[in-house]
């Protein structure tokens, strides 16, 4: 064990901590970094983003305290009007500090105390990775779906399914990597509210070729409450940069292609394809007998005469690559078993949007 000594010594791992007015949170946040088990070296690189609360004696109280333990603190800050949001405090966060390894915290979650030793023991072995890891959300009952999502992704989905609407495969919060990496793939963007910064670093991620692991144990009290920065993001802001992705890595890459779903959102997505994409599309597949028997999608709103006319058959017989609008665990199993009656590789033969 490298020990933990005071200063002069780069340290092992830096907690990344931005901060905007998490009184409330604070405490049980910051006792949860005093009981990690990693033997290394530690840091916190708090970032206080103009909080007009109580935040910043609390984040002092527990300066000394952490301190008292061996972990060093640096806390940076601006008391200007207005936060200038999540991008902006986690890159002066990154930047003022000196780990070799980037462990990132929101100041309203709590890691389990094996959080940092597990997670450095695959990140020292995975040099280009973000790697993640499960997590207990808090109350239990909020978004149901999205964290079974979030926890029974398989190793391959981990990067397949970086188009739908649940964002990163690996949630932000729980974002481990070395420093080397993260500078490498550049800085969170700082557009503010309402900009998906960790979407958007993710996608760069992926795009240098960077790669994706989860620690297969929960290390993360993940809190949902009504003031989560995440529900600033617009969709459709969301959907714009989703859909740019897929047609950028996916799409770019076929000569044709079904939309499996004839309904809103299947046809949504042909709306919103490039005049080139919308080219590729063979036919929509549904299970819907009133939409199969309409027969064709005619597509109103384009510039063509005439109006190009989709042809809309059932999913035994439409040939694939696909590109899945239905959602998922929301049939009680039905899709996932239509779908896996076909023999399909996702990732090669079909691509999740939803």
């Amino acid at each position: 064990a490298l020990g933990r000594p005071g200063g002069g010594r780069r340290p092992a791992v830096t907690v990344i901590l931005p901060v905007y007015n998490a009184e409330c949170w604070l405490d049980e946040c910051l006792k949860s970094l005093q009981e990690q088990d990693f033997q290394g070296s530690m840091e916190l690189s708090v970032f206080n983003d103009a909080s007009t609360d109580n935040s910043i004696n609390i984040i002092e109280k527990w300066r000394v305290l952490l301190e008292a333990v061996g972990i060093q603190v640096c806390v940076g800050g601006h008391c200007s009007p207005q936060p200038r949001g999540v991008g902006f405090a986690k890159n002066r966060a990154v930047g003022q500090s000196s780990g070799s390894f980037l462990c990132f915290l929101d100041a309203d979650d709590v890691m389990m105390p094996q959080r940092i030793r597990l997670q450095w023991e695959v990140a020292t072995q995975h040099p280009k990775c973000i790697v993640g890891c499960q997590v207990r959300r808090e109350p239990e009952e909020a978004t149901e779906r999205y964290t079974r999502w979030i926890n029974s992704l398989t190793n391959e989905q981990l990067v397949t399914q970086v188009f739908t609407s649940h964002g990163p495969t690996v949630i932000m919060p729980t974002w481990f990597c070395s420093r080397e990496w993260f500078c490498h793939v550049g800085r969170f963007d700082e557009g503010g509210k309402g900009t998906p910064e960790d979407l958007l670093y993710f996608y760069e991620h992926l795009r240098k070729g960077g790669e994706v692991f989860r620690v297969d144990q929960c290390l993360l009290l993940y809190r949902y409450h009504p003031q989560a920065t995440t529900h600033s993001v617009l969709e459709e802001t969301i959907w714009k940069h989703r859909l740019l992705f897929l047609e950028e890595r996916v799409l770019g890459h076929w000569t044709s292609f079904t939309i499996w779903n004839a309904g809103k959102q299947g046809r949504k997505l042909f709306r919103s394809l490039s005049p080139t994409n919308q080219k590729k599309v063979i036919a929509f597949c549904d299970v819907d007998n009133n939409k199969i028997t309409k027969g064709f999608y005619t597509y109103e709103e384009s510039k063509e005469t005439p109006r190009p006319k989709i042809p809309i058959i059932h999913f035994r017989d439409a040939s694939p690559p696909f590109i899945i609008c239905v959602k998922l665990d929301l049939t009680g199993g039905q899709f996932e078993e239509n779908l896996s009656q076909l023999n399909l590789k996702e990732g090669v033969d079909y691509h999740h949007l939803n």
